[in-house]
């Protein structure tokens, strides 16, 4: 069974522009969306901080700081190539080449994250129903936080401001073991059934699992480490990469001013046309930190992500004014969150309304200060 489908109100010409004036903007520059050299080059870059790190643990010193160093930077290195590599891969937009995005896609396998799940809940079901209650998986958050008014409270939510950043670093393990259940029994998300995979569906899932643990925890063994060692470094690492891809995915969709709407019951329309529905529920935030802008992979750009998702994000900043500029014109509000640490606040501000217990909250109270 599938939920029915959410359709969205009539096209008022706010999306046909704006993709006018992005298509015009990569002929007059003469740039193509995807196959950046940029792009590339970043990815050898990240590719050997992932490398370097994982060299300095098996390698290195036998130093006890410089060994949990090392496992820390081999977090960050997975999260940057989760975030900035594969995360456009899996959305078509780091190569015109299907066939590269899906090699490179695969890394999600490696890290142990099933591209084939990922691209259906992310893709399908969060890019195209962002915030909407029963549709966007991601919004959920499997019963332990609260993002959504329209989520049941649960007594737990109480204090989830202050105990949820205790709980992100744990998120990716909980991944790990959660895609492999859901791929063996073929569990569906809320009561969105999961497409027909292929042969190369379950390649790619158990081949990359193997490298994974082969990289993870088969090379240490061999080097000498003792299998307590090997976890506490795997943990030490992947608590690293979870603090990290929670914490800027929070920063998206979870933030004072974003809307979590609810389809009119009668229709199951939404009010928008998606592209202004896609800016009702989703912030950019920091655009002028550079390191931002590079590690995450333009997820601080997350509004026009949304709204071209198979562009690499190596063109957001300059996608970003474009954005801006057609939404003045038609009166669309564009949220952006000038710092870091003003989008964590919003997020910290949000989780606490959450926390309290109320059913709705209206959208006077989700308002930037």
């Amino acid at each position: 069974m599938t939920n029915p489908q959410v359709t969205f109100a009539r096209n008022v010409g706010f999306r046909k522009e704006l993709s006018r004036r992005v298509n015009e903007y990569f002929a007059t520059n003469n740039i193509r969306p995807r196959d950046n050299p940029a792009m590339y080059f970043k990815t050898l870059v990240i590719t050997a901080w992932t490398l370097t790190a994982w060299s300095i643990i098996l390698f290195g010193p036998p130093n006890l700081a410089i060994k949990i160093l090392g496992c820390v930077a081999l977090g960050m290195g997975v999260a940057g190539f989760g975030m900035s590599v594969g995360h456009d891969a899996n959305h078509g937009g780091y190569s015109s080449s299907p066939l590269v995005n899906r090699i490179v896609g695969s890394c999600y396998d490696v890290i142990g994250v099933s591209s084939f799940l990922w691209k259906f809940r992310h893709n399908q079901l969060h890019h195209i129903y962002t915030n909407i209650e029963g549709y966007d998986n991601e919004i959920e958050g499997d019963g332990v936080v609260r993002m959504s008014p329209h989520t049941d409270h649960k007594p737990h939510h109480r204090w989830q401001h202050y105990w949820i950043w205790f709980i992100y670093p744990f998120i990716p393990i909980y991944w790990y073991f959660r895609d492999i259940q859901r791929f063996i029994r073929n569990t569906p998300y809320q009561t969105n059934t999961l497409p027909t995979r292929q042969p190369i569906d379950y390649v790619t899932f158990w081949v990359g699992r193997i490298i994974g643990v082969s990289f993870f925890m088969v090379t240490p063994y061999l080097v000498g480490y003792s299998p307590l060692q090997i976890v506490l470094g795997f943990c030490i690492a992947y608590w690293t990469y979870g603090a990290i891809v929670c914490e800027i995915f929070m920063l998206a969709h979870v933030m004072e001013g974003i809307d979590f709407p609810k389809p009119d019951p009668e229709s199951n329309q939404i009010e928008d046309e998606w592209a202004i529905f896609q800016l009702r529920t989703t912030a950019d935030f920091a655009p002028r930190n550079p390191f931002l802008n590079w590690y995450v992979g333009g997820l601080n750009y997350q509004a026009v992500h949304h709204l071209f998702p198979q562009i690499c994000h190596i063109h957001y900043p300059q996608i970003a004014p474009i954005v801006a500029e057609v939404c003045q014109e038609f009166g669309v509000n564009y949220m952006v969150y000038p710092t870091f640490a003003k989008a964590i606040a919003s997020n910290y501000r949000w989780l606490r309304l959450m926390a309290i217990g109320e059913e709705e909250v209206s959208y006077s109270q989700a308002t930037t200060s």
